[in-house]
């Protein structure tokens, strides 16, 4: 267990400090695609009645921490027996009212997290419950809100729907887009029905966005030729591609904003040329960073769209066929690399809405740059 801090070569820091400030910022941001803030959501929608009956954590000290999607550093390696990109962060705080006191973190997986989880959350009683959910979360690349209220529901984890930040037009907007996407699908598993085509469609999109699997999805496990976990754990794959390939167009364009207005952004307060130095680098490595990130996201969607299209125009079900058997790895990657982006978009946004001054001082700037550029990997030069 260890008291959350961060350490940047670039430069000396406080580590309190730094502690301080981003928990600070986390208590306000709510959550993101890396961050799920449960102080917040806590302090939203804590009386309500769905939060006490169907809860994330049973835990209570448990349901009000911060989980964080962290991309594993020279200096978290040797936590784990194996080595992993991307681990599961849980962050107790000390005081939930004041964030800036600090807490207590602990990574899922790494030697001996059990116990010192049990410790930092009082728990008296077992958590064999709230271990299932740690290690469904573990398993997913991001927190993005619907895919983590699929695969909680997956798991048969019922959890209320103050979890899950996906708003009613946001789920109807993917909906509409995973219909367009497999509309040429249905003429396939189903045949032309004149006008109950359309029906069709809308039944399958139904039944693709289901929690649970059923017969109305027979049709595409005959043609495709697969059975049982195979089939089940392909389509949830495939709608998790579905769902990266639906944020990708929303984060785009906001993403082409932010690299616009990391030239505008206003710092103040240096108090150091190596400060002043890094900004300057990390604005042009974001900069450059970012489309590098989109194109390798094509690419991986370019997999998916091939094979699709094999299957749709070239009547070839092998070909998607295979693509369902990998689609797991494939969503992991695509997870990772989305969840990054996204992370950046929503956060950048909060910081700085839409005609609010882009003004920050060194001090935050340099958290902030340095927290993107983990998120996307870059490395920090000294």
């Amino acid at each position: 267990m260890s008291v959350v801090a961060r350490r940047r070569k670039t430069r000396p820091v406080n580590a309190a400090d730094r502690l301080a400030r981003s928990l600070r910022a986390l208590a306000h941001t709510g959550s993101t695609s890396r961050v799920l803030n449960l102080v917040e959501i806590e302090a939203k929608s804590g009386k309500r009645p769905e939060y006490a009956e169907h809860p994330l954590f049973r835990n209570r000290v448990l349901n009000s921490a911060l989980i964080l999607k962290h991309r594993v550093r020279n200096d978290d390696v040797y936590l784990f027996d194996e080595a992993r990109p991307l681990a599961t962060k849980i962050i107790i705080p000390f005081d939930r009212s004041d964030l800036g006191l600090g807490g207590r973190s602990v990574f899922v997986g790494q030697r001996g997290w059990i116990e010192m989880l049990a410790d930092a959350c009082n728990a008296s009683g077992r958590l064999t419950r709230d271990l299932t959910v740690l290690h469904a979360i573990d398993a997913l690349p991001s927190l993005d809100p619907f895919l983590l209220r699929e695969h909680l529901r997956q798991h048969e984890l019922t959890v209320a729907h103050c979890y899950f930040a996906l708003s009613p037009a946001d789920i109807d907007q993917m909906q509409g887009f995973v219909g367009m996407e497999i509309g040429h699908l249905i003429e396939l598993a189903y045949g032309e029905q004149g006008g109950a085509r359309r029906s069709q469609a809308g039944r399958m999109v139904e039944a693709l966005l289901a929690a649970d699997f059923d017969e109305r999805l027979s049709p595409l496990r005959l043609t495709l030729g697969m059975e049982g976990h195979s089939f089940k754990d392909g389509v949830f794959a495939w709608k998790g591609v579905l769902y990266y390939k639906w944020m990708l167009t929303r984060l785009w364009p906001l993403l082409t904003k932010i690299c616009d207005e990391l030239d505008r952004l206003a710092v103040t307060g240096f108090r150091d040329e190596t400060d002043e130095r890094y900004v300057a680098l990390a604005r042009r490595r974001l900069q450059g960073a970012l489309p590098v990130e989109r194109q390798a996201i094509l690419r991986t969607l370019k997999i998916y769209d091939d094979a699709f299209e094999q299957l749709v125009r070239n009547r070839r079900p092998q070909a998607f066929r295979e693509f369902l058997l990998s689609a797991p790895e494939l969503f992991l990657n695509l997870g990772e690399r989305v969840g990054a982006i996204a992370h950046i978009a929503s956060y950048w946004r909060y910081r700085f809405p839409e005609g609010q001054p882009l003004t920050a001082d060194a001090e935050e700037a340099v958290d902030l740059l340095q927290d993107f550029e983990t998120s996307l990997a870059i490395p920090l030069n000294p």
